[in-house]
């Protein structure tokens, strides 16, 4: 596919970098000419230096004759009129980035009137991840499919654990419970287990099952936590806006902590009921004088992953349940998983699965659609969901029948609001949802899980 980018920010550098590797005809363009230079340097891409927004240089980019364009400049309304443009210039779809609050509750009515395909939001996508961990703290991680009715939870296996040394055919028995183990990570390993695969304490895995289920499963095998109702926020940015709102919802104590006394009147004004405290969040005495020794959870989402990591570090040290930190730079997310913080949300690759979702789905021509994407284990790993149409050529046999390509797992089948964590006397029907996990890259339809 033909697809130009405008923007090599953060976000458009990752878009860049992952669409690169599926092997699409790539634009870049950038107002910038290191970014230009450097893109270009790095990666397959072709790079054009100018405004995105204007006519002439979106025509030299090739808009005209363009799968699709996406916009992710640090501006709004820069975003909105490159779309605008490139959809009068004729190119077939568009996806903007549009961060403001303000823009997020007329969304449909922009969609429509600026003829976009897909809108997306990086800072109120990750406060959508942030609640869903903070609902349930016992996962470092958790993903949802099928609206919800499936989740895929992370985990770590502390010594002591009820599940060290289990094979993992012997877990249902056990606790009594459906659920499937469905990655491993093992030191530097990473793998698709099967049933005769032995659990030991240190690994990481991702378990797949509906959200009573694993509920269950992780009381039965003493993993719960309790669920977080008190929050503290360092950091007073748009993801901290967005978080607050959802977590005030349902009745959740929050606290912000931002220096920036501007933004705290703003914040004040939108969320009365939230406790706002203009300050230096990076202040041992001010984290301590407002009761961080007494909060479920702590979340740093300042501008600056260093800082991030080390009030994260300080967080976990002064005994807080739940900790999570906002890190930006990929080249970071290990070295912060080894000191020991593990719940980590990064931004611009939530924005990107979002957009290689879309990609995917506009590329499939077969039996069934990419419907949700995530990355696990830092990429090395796809959770894909599928949505089955009717001429999907493979529907009604039985999965034993069917040969299923190495490293990889259908993890769950969604038919209407049943989860059945599939076996080999299953089959596949129209209209079902199917969650596989690989690491091979670049599934695009069901049928490519088949030899």
């Amino acid at each position: 596919m033909k697809i130009i980018v405008v923007g090599g920010g953060k976000i458009g550098e990752t878009l860049v970098e992952q669409l690169a590797k599926e092997g699409h005809d790539l634009v870049l363009i950038d107002n910038q000419q290191t970014v230009i230079e450097e893109t270009e340097n790095r990666l397959d891409v072709m790079g054009i230096y100018g405004n995105g927004a204007s006519h002439l240089v979106q025509i030299e980019a090739g808009v005209p004759k363009a799968d699709l364009l996406i916009a992710v400049t640090n501006s709004d309304e820069l975003n909105m009129l490159c779309c605008l443009v490139a959809k009068k210039l004729g190119a077939r779809h568009t996806i903007a980035r549009i961060r403001n609050p303000e823009y997020n509750d007329q969304l449909v009515f922009l969609r429509e009137e600026l003829g976009l395909s897909l809108s997306i939001n990086p800072e109120a996508a990750a406060a959508g991840e942030l609640f869903r961990m903070l609902r349930f703290p016992s996962a470092l991680k958790i993903e949802t499919f099928s609206r919800g009715r499936v989740e895929l939870a992370e985990v770590r296996l502390r010594e002591g654990s009820k599940l060290d040394g289990l094979y993992l055919h012997e877990l249902s028995k056990k606790f009594q419970v459906k659920v499937l183990v469905c990655v491993v990570q093992r030191g530097e390993q990473v793998l698709i287990p099967t049933g005769d695969f032995r659990l030991c304490a240190g690994d990481k895995i991702s378990i797949a099952a509906g959200p009573a289920e694993i509920e269950r499963f992780f009381r039965a095998a003493g993993l719960l936590k309790e669920e977080a109702h008190s929050v503290m926020i360092v950091g007073g940015g748009r993801i901290a806006h967005y978080l607050c709102r959802k977590l005030l919802g349902i009745g959740v104590s929050v606290k912000i902590i931002d220096s920036d006394p501007q933004r705290c009147r703003h914040l004040c004004e939108q969320m009365p009921r939230a406790m706002i405290i203009c300050g230096d969040g990076t202040k041992q005495e001010l984290l301590f004088e407002e009761g961080l020794e007494r909060v479920d959870a702590f979340v740093s989402l300042t501008g600056l992953d260093e800082q991030n990591a080390i009030l994260s570090m300080f967080a976990a040290s002064r005994g807080v349940g739940k900790v999570i930190t906002k890190v930006s730079r990929t080249s970071l997310l290990s070295l912060v998983e080894s000191a020991g913080l593990e719940s980590v949300i990064s931004p611009k690759e939530i924005t990107a699965n979002q957009i290689i979702r879309y990609v995917r789905a506009m590329q499939n021509s077969l039996g069934s659609n990419v419907e949700t994407l995530y990355k696990l284990v830092g990429g090395r790993v796809e959770a894909l969901e599928f949505r089955v149409k009717p001429d999907f050529p493979h529907i009604g046999i039985p999965l034993k029948d069917l040969t299923l390509k190495p490293n990889l797992l259908l993890a769950c089948i969604t038919r209407g609001d049943r989860a059945i964590l599939p076996g080999g006397g299953d089959s596949i029907a129209a209209d079902d949802r199917v969650v596989v996990v690989t690491t091979n890259q670049q599934l695009r339809d069901l049928s490519d899980i088949l030899l």
